[in-house]
């Protein structure tokens, strides 16, 4: 291997690393807007409910596999308390 294919070498590698990152830093926007989705979706069931403390069992379905997702792609805890709360609910069937 001479000192041009080293140099080629090295050259294709940053090339490919500056694939790589950005590729990353996409994943990371889109896992960002997944999350506010999901938190929005959580917050709009968890609003519309409150009152009454009753839920259908849809909607609650539906609230825990959000949930699950959510906290899968490293949300943060402020959805724990309201998360605790709907699954103290009356569920509707």
């Amino acid at each position: 291997m001479t000192l041009t294919d080293i140099a080629t070498l090295i050259t294709e590698i940053g090339v490919l690393l500056g694939v790589i990152t950005g590729v990353i830093v996409f994943v990371k926007k889109i896992a960002n807007g997944v999350k506010c989705l999901l938190r929005g979706k959580m917050l709009e069931t968890y609003y519309r409910n409150k009152d009454s403390k009753k839920i259908r069992q849809y909607e609650k379905e539906n609230f825990l596999l959000s949930y699950a997702a959510y906290k899968a792609l490293k949300g943060n805890s402020f959805i724990d308390d309201i998360h605790d709360e709907v699954r103290t609910w009356e569920v509707l069937t």
